[in-house]
Parts: C-alpha cells; sequence; structure tokens
C-alpha cells in the first residue's frame, strides 16, 4: 500500500469488513474529509418509474455489496482511493410523490457538490435522477459528451402526462442544450420500442447506437475504440443503467430485458475508457427486492467502483 496522503478505506483489523456502517467501500463520510474530489451520492427515488418498483432502496442496496472492494485495481494497477479524495456523501432527501421537487432537490444539492469541485458518481434511485445530475454537471463543465449504458433509449418524451420521468431524462437534457450532439453514445440498446420513429429522434437528440447484438459480431477493442472516438475529447458524463446486462447477470431492475450484455462485456467496455475526462457518472436502477444473491448489487457495486477508478486516473484528452 502506497504512503497515502487521503483518507482511504476503513482500516482496523478488528473489525471485518461485513460488520460495522456501510459506507460506500467503506470509505469515509463526507463529513470527515476536509475535502471530497469524488463524492458517492445516493438518490434513493423511483418514483419516476414505468413499470417494476423499488430502485429507493437501491443506494442502501450498492453500499452493503461494496464492503467486499477492494483497494488495488489489477488491470489499471492503480490504489484508486490512494490517487483521489473519495468520500461517501450519503442520500439526498428526496419524497415519493413529487417528481418536479425531487429533480429540483437533487439538482441543487448535486449543484453544491459541483460547485466545491466534487465530482459526483451517484447511486439511484431510478434513471430520471440522470437529468438534475447532467443540469449540475453541465453548469460546471458546459455541454458535456454522455455514455448511456442501458437497453432503452431513454429519450422518450412523456408518459402518462409526466414529461420528466426515467425513459425522458435524455430527450430533456438535449432539449435543455446539456449534450455535446455529435459526441453522444449509446451502448446495449436491445428490444421492442413503440415506433420505428423514435430511433429517427434518439438521433437527431444527438445519439449513436451501439446494440448489444453487435458485441455477438464485434471485438470489445473495436466497440471501445468507436465509443472513443465518438465521445471525442469532450468533458464526459458516464450513465449505467444496470438493466444494459442480461437478467442473467442483473436481474434486480425495473425493466429487464433479455439478449442484454455480460458483466465481463461491461467491464472490459468501462475499462477501455481510461484517459477520457468523467466529470461525472451514476449507476442506477438496482431494485434489491428482485436480487438472487445479491448479483445486482454486487455488479452495480463493482461499476460504481471502475468509474471511480477511471475518474481518478490522470487525462489523457481534454
Amino acid at each position: 500500500m502506497p504512503d497515502n496522503q487521503f483518507i482511504g478505506q476503513r482500516d482496523d483489523p478488528s473489525m471485518p469488513r461485513y460488520a460495522g456502517l456501510a459506507t460506500f467501500a467503506l470509505l469515509p463520510r463526507i463529513e470527515d474529509v476536509e475535502h471530497a474530489d469524488i463524492a458517492v451520492l445516493g438518490i434513493p427515488f423511483d418514483a419516476g418509474t414505468s413499470f417494476r418498483p423499488g430502485a429507493r432502496f437501491g443506494p442502501s442496496h450498492i453500499r452493503e455489496n461494496s464492503r467486499q472492494l477492494h483497494p488495488y485495481h489489477q488491470v489499471h494497477e492503480v490504489y484508486p482511493f490512494a490517487a483521489v479524495q473519495v468520500a461517501d456523501a450519503g442520500d439526498v432527501g428526496v419524497g415519493p410523490y413529487d417528481i418536479g421537487q425531487a429533480v429540483a432537490t437533487v439538482e441543487a444539492h448535486a449543484h453544491t457538490l459541483v460547485e466545491s469541485g466534487t465530482r459526483i458518481v451517484a447511486l439511484g434511485g431510478d434513471h430520471t435522477i440522470a437529468l438534475p445530475l447532467l443540469r449540475a454537471a453541465s453548469r460546471a463543465h458546459g455541454p458535456l459528451a454522455v455514455l448511456h449504458f442501458d437497453a432503452h433509449l431513454d429519450t422518450w418524451d412523456t408518459l402518462y402526462g409526466a414529461s420528466v420521468w426515467h425513459g425522458s431524462p435524455f430527450r430533456r437534457a438535449s432539449e435543455e442544450g446539456l449534450m455535446e450532439l455529435e459526441h453522444c453514445q449509446h451502448v446495449g440498446i436491445r428490444g421492442g420500442i413503440y415506433h420505428e420513429s423514435e430511433l429517427g429522434d434518439d438521433h437527431d437528440l444527438g445519439f449513436e447506437l451501439i446494440h448489444s447484438d453487435d458485441y455477438q459480431r464485434r471485438s470489445v477493442d473495436d466497440i471501445t475504440a468507436q465509443i472513443r472516438r465518438r465521445l471525442g475529447d469532450c468533458p464526459v458524463y458516464v450513465s449505467v443503467d444496470i438493466d444494459v446486462l442480461d437478467p442473467a447477470f442483473a436481474p434486480a431492475t425495473g425493466t429487464p430485458e433479455v439478449a442484454g450484455l455480460s458483466t465481463r462485456e461491461l467491464f472490459t467496455t468501462l475499462r477501455g475508457l481510461r484517459g477520457l475526462h468523467i466529470v461525472g457518472a451514476d449507476v442506477v436502477e438496482v431494485a434489491p427486492a428482485y436480487d438472487s444473491a445479491a448479483v445486482t448489487g454486487l455488479a452495480a457495486a463493482h461499476a460504481a467502483w471502475e468509474l471511480i477508478t477511471l475518474m481518478g486516473l490522470p487525462n489523457q484528452v481534454g
């Protein structure tokens, strides 16, 4: 272990990893550090979901399954929590009844962190939360290249009279000028849609598609190279909907779709993003009531760890 100027994971030989309070990866609370370069922020909100509810319990489930995360990343050959100060910022207090109020609360909380120079890795919660997080990140960094891992486009318009819900965050973000329209990428898209015109709308809103089936025909290296070309040297926001994974690897989600990515495919892709200027990220749509042996919680916790690692590495672009 390197000589570390930062406060890292709990290191108490008398306390097993499975015991004690479950901050993310057993990291310090944000109150216990002078400044956090990266904050893990829980957003327990799922009033925007359209099918199976329960993602409001996602942040605590992900934290519980992050206990076994270790200090050294073998692939990147780095101690992520020794490269930058990472802290658990707890949960945003959002109620379940008013989507507009919840979105405003998340945006204000995120803005306070971002304004202080802290980048956010958010734990959802449903995908509605990406919109206020993008607003806060864009206010600091300008229009963003968005890398979106998901089974679904999430560029739909209204549903049941709601214009802000978990299927619309990237349409609203595009309309608000939060995204660089030539530098946004979906990964893992599959399954049915309501009408073919949605694909044209999605393109006009700024996205290029990589379908889950592409992983059967192309190498992960080739796909990762396409992603890097598309994102360019822009500041990047990464959004990981856990349903990008096949239900065999992530059953606990609100809108599961078959024929998705494997855990290895997702993580190999994430690890190929080294050097990008990632200014914010989220891992969303974990609904623990449907989890079996915590496989979804584990995948989500490790995805957040991968994103923290990438965000702590030196930028090679931008």
